[in-house]
């Protein structure tokens, strides 16, 4: 059962930030093609967004967490203080720079962001209240109740 419980999550983990990752390349290219801004600001502009919409929709449903919600965003927070600069000078450098293709840099960086997030999310941010919110518990009973 936990095997399953949590190949589950880390499903909803990938649909979630499938979801994001849509949010973000989508508001990168707008940034992209209608603003004349170098790649850094369209590549923050849109890495907010979909951190934000990734926080939100994780702790409800992938990590089921009723953890304290200002503790766990400034987790987070600490997490992108230290992502969000290197991914935004190696993004930055590698497009500006070097001349490789601001798509392909921020795909790349979003593949980074997926899998480091996903493993500080789980041993960092959730640790200790993963599945402890109302949809947990609900899930819970209803197994209790089919024993």
């Amino acid at each position: 059962m936990k095997n399953k419980t949590e190949l589950w999550r880390v499903i909803k983990f990938v649909l979630f930030s499938a979801s994001a990752g849509i949010i973000e390349i989508v508001s990168f290219t707008l940034l992209t093609e209608l603003t004349p801004w170098p790649y850094w600001p369209c590549y923050l502009i849109a890495l907010v967004l979909s951190v934000l919409w990734n926080f939100t929709l994780n702790r409800r449903f992938t990590f089921r967490s009723a953890n304290n919600v200002p503790l766990a965003m400034l987790k987070v927070a600490a997490y992108y203080a230290v992502f969000t600069p290197l991914s935004t000078w190696l993004g930055n450098y590698l497009a500006e720079t070097l001349g490789w293709n601001e798509y392909l840099v921020t795909v790349i960086n979003m593949l980074l962001n997926f899998v480091t997030e996903f493993l500080y999310d789980t041993f960092v941010v959730f640790r200790g209240s993963i599945d402890t919110n109302d949809l947990a518990k609900k899930q819970l009973e209803k197994e209790a109740e089919e024993q």
